[in-house]
């Protein structure tokens, strides 16, 4: 029993190293053109929004955001209702992604098929007004430059139809304003949504930790490296 108890200290210990690790150490460029919270003039304010597991980047629905994405209004979303402050953006694995709208609507297949491996989904969602302030929003602030350098990144992780246009999966959304689209690349669990959200980050200039799969951890890697 204390060799159990030792073998499973040692494995826990290893692990918390690891995620401080990935966590502590910078990848990107730390102090780059990113600030936290603040803004001005031409500058873009993007937010990360995020929950126990998953994160999501929304882009302020601007002209520039709206010409970029415009692809979505053939799908049914309204992206020139004046209402429609934010586009978010988030990337996942299909089977949890699509089936998972809610905690109550959680089940085993799902979270096996992400452990496993799956094919990837980008979903795309408008929303009305977001409290930067709010506890699970993290506001960052972007040069003109960097921000069109994450709108192209973001863009390049959608898979396109033999037209050329981003592929939309045949599946209902969580309700009017969103949709699913075929994504580029699978899904693991451990290079899943949070780790494509850090490297959505990096490609606009934000330093983020080298290895955040949990929310928490992207958000205190970005905390310390910008």
């Amino acid at each position: 029993m204390r060799a159990i108890f030792r073998r499973t200290a040692i494995g826990v210990a290893f692990v918390v190293l690891v995620l401080a690790l990935g966590t502590l150490i910078p990848r990107g460029e730390a102090g780059g053109d990113a600030d936290v919270g603040a803004g001005s003039g031409a500058q873009r304010t993007i937010l990360v929004l995020s929950n126990a597991i998953h994160t999501d980047i929304a882009l302020p629905l601007n002209a520039e955001t709206r010409a970029a994405f415009g692809f979505v209004a053939s799908a049914g979303l309204p992206i020139e209702r004046p209402d429609a402050e934010w586009l978010v953006l988030g990337w996942g694995g299909e089977t949890f992604y699509v089936r998972t709208p809610t905690w109550s609507d959680l089940e085993v297949m799902p979270v096996v098929q992400s452990v496993l491996g799956d094919r990837s989904v980008m979903h795309v969602e408008l929303a009305g007004r977001i409290d930067p302030a709010a506890p699970h929003v993290t506001p960052l602030v972007l040069s003109p430059e960097r921000y069109a350098d994450l709108v192209d990144a973001i863009m390049a992780s959608f898979e396109d139809d033999p037209s050329g246009a981003p592929a939309l999966l045949p599946v209902p959304g969580y309700g009017a304003f969103d949709r699913f689209y075929e994504a580029r690349g699978g899904f693991q669990v451990l290079f899943g949504c949070n780790t494509w959200t850090g490297q959505m980050l990096r490609e606009a200039g934000i330093a983020t930790g080298l290895w955040t799969p949990l929310p928490f951890l992207l958000g205190a890697s970005l905390a310390i490296h910008n």
